[in-house]
């Protein structure tokens, strides 16, 4: 960047402006889709997302967050790329991100390619697998504890959430630019999974289900987790290396799924990591 380089910044003040209209269009699953690219918000996700590397195509913010020392970064690596800087009003930022306590800054990024091939499974001792997932935010939670874990990222596989949406970005805090997300059917993941090393663990209930405690797990270990309601398809379970089960001593019959595979991907890390085994 030259120095006294000037970024240019636009200054937005009404609510039929064409970029803000487009950026709005992103809280839906159909302008996502159309435009190829997402909704993140907070200066801390944000300033996450940049030093992962990934840069903003457009980026909003306020005149109040404009002084901090962050947004000021963000606002030059935007501008550098050839992105879009605006300046906004709090109630027009409030109208963007949908929420009352709006923060000063959001920004729109490319959609990555999720496709398995672009998982190295070599790259992370711990993997999560989700299917049929319906809960953006218990996917948020599944990833970004795969952040505090080290693990490489969470495959999503069949009818699950949309890994993009405003509600699964905000719950990620920051996750989804450091870790991987992939989507396939179940069919084209065993027939990843199969085609080199890995351990499939399932969580269920069935006849040959283990005390969670009891497994030895081995890298590359993918943790499967089925459905909130329904558990792992009896087919899907079939194809795992081992299921286990946390005992459950009061009267709930079940956990919430991304509490579930917390405690799985840390007593794995147990076995595989540094840590003291929960």
């Amino acid at each position: 960047m030259q120095p006294n380089f000037q970024p240019r910044i636009t200054d937005v003040t009404s609510p039929a402006n064409p970029v803000l209209k487009s950026l709005k269009s992103l809280s839906e699953k159909k302008g996502r889709r159309e435009a190829g690219q997402f909704l993140a918000e907070g200066l801390r996700v944000c300033t996450e997302a940049l030093a992962a590397g990934h840069v903003p195509t457009t980026l909003v913010f306020t005149p109040e967050a404009e002084r901090h020392h962050l947004t000021q970064a963000l606002i030059a690596a935007t501008a550098a790329a050839r992105g879009t800087a605006l300046r906004t009003t709090p109630d027009l930022m409030q109208r963007l991100t949908g929420k009352d306590n709006a923060q000063g800054v959001a920004a729109a990024y490319p959609i990555p390619d999720t496709s398995l091939a672009r998982i190295d499974r070599s790259t992370a001792n711990l993997w999560l697998v989700a299917e049929n997932l319906k809960d953006p935010g218990n996917f948020g939670t599944m990833l970004r504890t795969c952040d505090a874990t080290g693990a490489g990222g969470v495959i999503l596989l069949d009818q699950s959430c949309d890994p993009f949406s405003v509600e699964a970005v905000r719950a990620s805090m920051g996750a989804l630019f450091s870790r991987q997300v992939a989507r396939a059917s179940g069919a084209a993941f065993f027939q990843w999974l199969r085609a080199g090393d890995g351990q499939l663990v399932g969580a269920a209930l069935d006849g040959r289900t283990i005390d969670y405690r009891a497994h030895q797990y081995k890298a590359p270990c993918f943790l499967f987790m089925g459905n909130e309601q329904s558990g792992l398809p009896a087919d899907y379970a079939a194809q795992c290396d081992a299921l286990v089960k946390l005992p459950m001593l009061g009267t709930a019959d079940s956990l919430n799924v991304a509490v579930c595979a917390g405690v799985l991907l840390y007593h794995a890390l147990g076995q595989l990591g540094d840590v003291s085994v929960i």
